[in-house]
């Protein structure tokens, strides 16, 4: 192996390059992650093909070899939960969900409360849509309670994209944290019950930030201006969901369907273990509580509530839910891509050299995971993908961590025990 210094030398430089590619030539993230993950392997060392165990001597995977064991450990069950996610999210957001929402909340609290109203519904909405779709669907909504208002509509947008991007990035069946969860073997029902605990105050101090911040007038650029300025016109190019004749469905329907996975998911993860492991009732409310049956559940619903109750037609669904696939390929892909970084990064010896120094350094590794997906958040310029990167730097245990953040199956009773060992 290289001296420590030259494999953090070689991660850091690999990072670089890594931006460099994305941000500055504009290179597909999937194809510059899988190349800088060939050109680090065989800088760190790797072999260039897998060589077998030999006595004492374990395997080392190829530079090759490793990138698809990476791609391959990360996708185990992240694809089918982002390309199901998807789905629920297209039926969703075609069927006129985004507008229903908004338009009962802003109901519910009144027109003085728009904002609050606009931040709730958008924060709903983001559990199974994408986040650029989501406030794509959105804008119409933000430019006319804004135009009644006579208000800028970044008084309105701001907030509402700040509560999106947060749970978009924290609250699975997003890839980005179904991905760091893979990678960290977290329990996706403790993920999501700690993601949605974290988001709900975030929304409110992002509706608070926003207030404060828009305190001051900002210029909207040119193009946005012109759209905002023709909205409600003919020549408005912004549309909702629905197509013409088509009316919304019930909020309480679209808010039912969002929260149906989320409520089987908890049922799996905090009701399933007080049965005895073994009985029924424990092997019933555990399967319904994955996170992939919780879906196909709420999919199943939103087929049948959003899709053939209100007229659509078979095909027409089906076309509905194959429309999302496009998007959640490119997503998966880079997904596993980022996967496979890590692996290489672990496989060479650079994450394990990192996280060395970082606990040497006194960082904590949470400050240290969070600085290095900052990074990578930057460079990517989208949410979804960039979060199984850091536990390639992270994952490798260090003496002054006390223990591997990569444990499978993270629980609260794991980590409390984790905790307490650490500190004898």
């Amino acid at each position: 192996m290289l001296p420590l210094p030259i494999l953090i030398l070689i991660g850091l430089a690999g990072l670089g390059l890594l931006l460099l590619l994305i941000i500055r030539f504009k290179m597909q993230a999937f194809y510059a992650l899988i190349l800088v993950s060939i050109i680090v392997g065989i800088a760190a060392g790797l072999p260039l093909t897998t060589i077998p165990a030999d006595g004492d001597t374990p395997e080392q995977l190829g530079v090759i070899q490793a990138i698809i064991a990476g791609v391959g450990g990360t996708l185990g069950s992240v694809a089918v939960l982002v390309a199901l996610g998807s789905m629920l999210g297209k039926i969703i957001e075609l069927s006129g969900g985004a507008e229903s929402l908004a338009g009962r909340f802003t109901g519910w609290l009144g027109p003085k409360r728009v904002g609050i109203a606009l931040v709730i519904a958008a924060g709903i909405l983001a559990i199974p849509v994408f986040f650029d779709a989501g406030f794509i669907i959105l804008i119409p909504i933000v430019f006319a309670f804004s135009k009644v208002a006579g208000l800028n509509p970044i008084k309105f947008g701001l907030p509402v994209a700040g509560i999106m991007l947060a749970v978009h990035v924290a609250v699975p069946p997003h890839p980005g944290i179904v991905g760091g969860s893979a990678i960290l073997g977290a329990d996706i029902g403790w993920v999501t019950i700690f993601a949605l605990a974290i988001s709900v105050p975030l929304g409110v101090l992002s509706y608070l930030v926003a207030k404060w911040i828009n305190t001051r007038e900002f210029a909207m650029l040119a193009a946005t201006k012109e759209m905002y300025d023709n909205f409600g016109t003919d020549r408005s190019t912004l549309s909702g969901g629905l197509g013409e004749g088509e009316k919304a469905p019930g909020a309480g329907t679209v808010l039912g369907l969002i929260l149906l996975p989320l409520v089987l998911i908890m049922l799996g993860t905090a009701v399933a273990p007080l049965f005895e492991k073994g009985s029924f009732w424990n092997g019933f409310l555990s399967m319904i509580g994955q996170p992939i049956f919780a879906l196909m559940v709420a999919i199943a619903a939103a087929m049948y509530l959003l899709g053939i109750r209100r007229g659509w037609s078979a095909a027409h669904l089906g076309e509905v839910m194959e429309s999302a696939l496009p998007a959640a390929a490119v997503i998966i892909l880079v997904t596993g891509a980022g996967g496979a970084f890590g692996r290489v990064l672990t496989e060479t010896g650079i994450g394990g050299a990192v996280a060395d120094v970082l606990a040497s350094s006194g960082m904590p590794l949470l400050l240290a995971a969070f600085l290095i997906s900052l990074i990578m958040r930057a460079a990517q310029g989208r949410p979804p993908s960039p979060s199984p990167r850091p536990q390639g730097f992270c994952c490798p245990r260090s003496p002054r961590w006390g223990s591997t953040p990569c444990t499978p199956r993270f629980s609260p009773s794991r980590s409390a025990t984790a905790r307490s060992a650490s500190a004898t």
